[in-house]
């Protein structure tokens, strides 16, 4: 239950409605809106969170949600029960674009049986949906892409439309010689054209020469200085074209009714999908709500609880936000333990805004809203939320505004139990203090003995001390910085908070000798208490502050520690690491440089060597252990300096170590060699060596590289090269002088996905540019203008391109984009 009727404009939830519905696409979603309501079903709106909360993901994801076409079709379908009735041209286009709609929005839901989906609740919603493909097929069969009849939806259609054409193209080129004699005998201007007059083509004249053209005058200019004349020759011609035309009236509403009689039976079980449609339009308007508040679907218990953390009232974020504001975030608790929460403070310090936000939060929450809260916020279900705030008074029901507010203390009393939230504003205002006190702590006993829950403001001490010596009561402060004279918007729970009267009374400018004699009236130990409430309240959050610096060096304390352990984990792996590399590199070496022996052994002794050719062998095998130098130290070198062993095996040191001389078998690199990089096919000429460097020409460009990623290459192989480049640049012109033949300057991306479409364009942009082809057109069409602002903003963000605007409203208008490369 809900108290009073009229708690939404008291929390603001009526604004939070209109940005809803002003969220939607169609009067389907808007009416759900509508009709959202309170619920205390912890089922029913754990479903609608869940709902809400996938759609939000659905938005962040990658795939492209089917939102173009989203029509209201239940009027024309219950228009059409009675026999004879028939659908629109326009209504049958809408109802097939909206039930194409439905069917991909059911496909996009649909899992294969046995697969998991990330969207559960949506996926049951749509389930069980009625799709109609038939039906579209049906419509695509009469009606075009632009919503007319087609022509060759009937025989007769197509012969009358047919005739039509005929007959206009008569009476055209009949006109054209009409309109040339005139203008040969000056009776009409030389730039003159026929035009078109209440459905019939005419030759426009001047007034004075309206009697030299035989005709019927129909209309005349609302200058009067032309008269629109038709020719006696084509006026049977046009009376033929009005016939014709009444002819393909009936033929359409034919064509239009006989279809209406398909449609007919399956309205029902397509007002039904309709009904589904407007679900999926409010749950996405929650969503896009849920997006711009930065609201989550937090954690929710089957019990009343409101443990929040940064909680934030979502009207006033979206108001600050305009201004470049920032909201500060509040933490409300009522738990089993500390169920009415009593809130004090200065005025305008923040007391009532909070009170709101509790009310509208757990409003939203139990709509089915998400709401703007911490991810570690718990929340759960109260059966009756009631709020007391505001003036009510009537002069017409003869209520003051103390009376109104004892009705409502009337009704809170009888009815809250243990599963009501209660939002009590300055309790027990409004009357004389002392006895406005009494009254009011006697409520707030009797609410703690319900075991209610609530939030309450109030300015009175009596209340603060019965909150401080009373289970389930917790008191609450609102903060104010006693230095700079302002509030601080920060709610803290375990205190009571000053009114500061005295120092706002100063602040405003109150003359000193008044504060002075209000305070001697009220005795130093009220004002005092009031001071010492405040150092009470400024030594906690010093302490606080201090506390948390704490945690914070400790988290970054653990931190470090984790990332040294982790460091050294690493080190210890890799040393591990290099260990065992290095010591399969020595073995292979090892095994490398005994089989090189062994085979040296075998030649001397199968060829009976003399001493030179063993000279020559040994030789041989010294050169091959001079190029694996540190093979005893890979072996068995200090497995406590893999860095040193590493450095043992680098080529690039040994080449340092050694000298260069060139292999043999391979010719030396000089001024006027041709040469090629290694792993490459273009080839260049030497024009200088210095030390291991060689100057080298390929073309018209030098530079100067290291011999030894060069190699020689032979005049044969200079000329294949060459001509291979010269094949390759010719083909390359052929294919650019045949793209830009075939080139069309259209690109049509209507129906594609998001990402498909940015895909196209950015191939087709890329095309135009490297042909030179300027300006090119992009059909996308109108419909919700989300294609349309995909394509312009990656449009903008792209350099080649000069600018972008509409095409004339001739030519398509909006919905194809014109766009100017550089």
């Amino acid at each position: 239950m809900i108290y009073p009727s009229n708690f939404e404009q008291k929390t603001g939830f009526d604004k939070v409605r209109q940005f809803i519905s002003e969220k939607c696409l169609s009067p389907l979603g808007e009416e759900r809106v509508a009709e959202m309501a309170f619920s205390a079903d912890f089922v029913a709106v754990s479903v609608q969170l869940d709902q809400t909360a996938e759609f939000v993901r659905i938005l962040h994801g990658g795939d492209e949600f089917p939102a173009a076409w989203f029509f209201d079709m239940r009027y024309p379908l219950k228009r059409i029960r009675p026999e004879g009735t028939f659908l629109e041209e326009k209504e049958l286009f809408d109802l097939k674009r909206s039930l194409q709609t439905i069917h991909d929005i059911v496909r996009f839901f649909h899992v294969a049986q046995g697969e998991a989906t990330a969207c559960p609740a949506l996926a049951a919603l749509a389930a069980g949906v009625k799709v109609f493909p038939q039906l579209v097929g049906g419509i695509d069969a009469i009606i075009d892409k632009y919503g007319r009849v087609k022509d060759n939806a009937s025989p007769a259609l197509l012969h009358i439309r047919r005739e039509i054409a005929s007959t206009v193209s008569g009476i055209s080129r009949s006109l054209q010689s009409i309109l040339r004699s005139a203008q040969a005998e000056g009776l009409v201007d030389k730039d003159a054209a026929p035009a078109m007059r209440d459905g019939r083509l005419m030759i426009p004249v001047a007034p004075a020469y309206k009697r030299r053209i035989r005709g019927i005058v129909h209309d005349e200019s609302a200058s009067g200085k032309t008269v629109f004349i038709e020719p006696e020759a084509v006026v049977e011609a046009n009376n033929r074209i009005r016939e014709l035309e009444g002819e393909e009236r009936r033929e359409v509403m034919k064509i239009l009714t006989g279809f209406t009689s398909v449609v007919r039976p399956l309205a029902p079980d397509i007002l039904q999908s309709y009904g589904f449609l407007g679900e999926i339009d409010f749950i996405r308007a929650k969503a896009l709500f849920a997006e711009d508040i930065h609201a989550i679907r937090p954690d929710m218990e089957d019990r009343p609880l409101a443990d929040w953390i940064r909680a934030v009232h979502p009207l006033l974020y979206l108001s600050h936000r305009k201004q470049g504001r920032e909201v500060v975030p509040l933490d409300i608790m009522l738990t089993e333990e500390n169920r009415l929460l009593v809130i004090s403070g200065p005025n305008a310090g923040g007391k009532s805004v909070c009170l709101k936000t509790a009310g509208l939060l757990q409003y939203m929450l139990q709509c089915g809203l998400p709401v703007p809260l911490y991810e570690r916020s718990k929340t759960g279900i109260f059966s009756h939320i009631f709020i007391d705030i505001g003036d009510e008074q009537s002069i017409e029901n003869d209520l003051s505004t103390y009376s109104s507010h004892l009705l409502n203390m009337k009704f809170f009393v009888k009815n809250c139990d243990s599963k009501t939230m209660l939002l009590i504003d300055e309790f027990g205002s409004g009357t004389e203090p002392q006895i406005g006190g009494a009254i009011a702590e006697t409520l707030l006993a009797r609410f703690n003995h319900n075991k209610s829950f609530g939030v309450i403001t109030t300015h009175y001490q009596n209340l603060k001390h019965f909150a401080e010596a009373t289970d389930g009561v917790v008191n609450g402060a609102m903060l104010y910085d006693r230095h700079l004279m302002q509030p601080l918007f920060k709610l803290s729970i375990g205190h009571p908070g000053s009114s500061f009267a005295i120092e706002i009374a100063r602040k405003t400018g109150l003359p000193e000798d008044v504060i002075a004699d209000a305070s001697s009236i009220v005795g130093s130990d009220y004002v005092n208490m009031d001071k010492y409430l405040q150092d009470i309240v400024r030594d906690k959050r010093y302490w606080e502050t201090k506390r948390h610096n704490i945690r914070q060096q400790e988290k970054k304390l653990e931190e470090l520690a984790a990332r040294y352990e982790e460091g050294l984990d690493t080190a210890d792996k890799q040393r591990k690491d290099i260990i065992r590399q290095a010591k399969e590199a020595a073995e292979q070496l090892i095994a490398a440089a005994n089989a090189r022996i062994e085979s040296t052994i075998r030649e001397i002794k199968e060829a009976q060597a003399g001493k030179e050719q063993t000279r020559q062998a040994r030789k041989a095998l010294e050169d091959f252990k001079a190029s694996i130098p540190g093979v005893a130290e890979a072996a068995c070198g200090d497995t406590r300096q893999p860095d040193r062993l590493k450095r043992r095996q680098d080529p690039k040191r040994q080449k340092q170590k050694t000298a260069n001389p060139p292999l043999p078998g391979k010719e030396a690199i000089e001024a006027g060699s041709n040469v090629r990089l290694k792993g490459q096919t273009s080839a260049g000429t030497v024009l200088e060596v210095r030390g291991k460097q060689a100057l080298v020409a390929f073309g018209m460009i030098k530079s100067s590289i290291q011999i030894d990623r060069l190699e020689k290459v032979s005049k044969g192989q200079v000329k294949e090269a060459a001509r291979r480049s010269a094949s390759a640049g010719a083909r390359s012109a052929d294919e650019m002088r045949e793209k830009k033949l075939n080139f069309r300057q259209e690109l049509d991306v209507r129906g594609m996905r998001g990402d498909e479409a940015l895909q196209a364009v950015t191939y087709f942009i890329d095309d135009a540019i490297l042909t030179g082809v300027s300006p090119v057109r992009i059909l996308h069409g109108t419909g919700g203008g989300i294609l349309r602002q995909l394509i312009r903003d990656y449009l903008h963000a792209l350099p080649g391109v000069r600018n972008y605007h509409d095409e004339h409203v001739q030519f398509g208008g909006a919905g194809i984009t014109v766009a100017e490369l550089e």
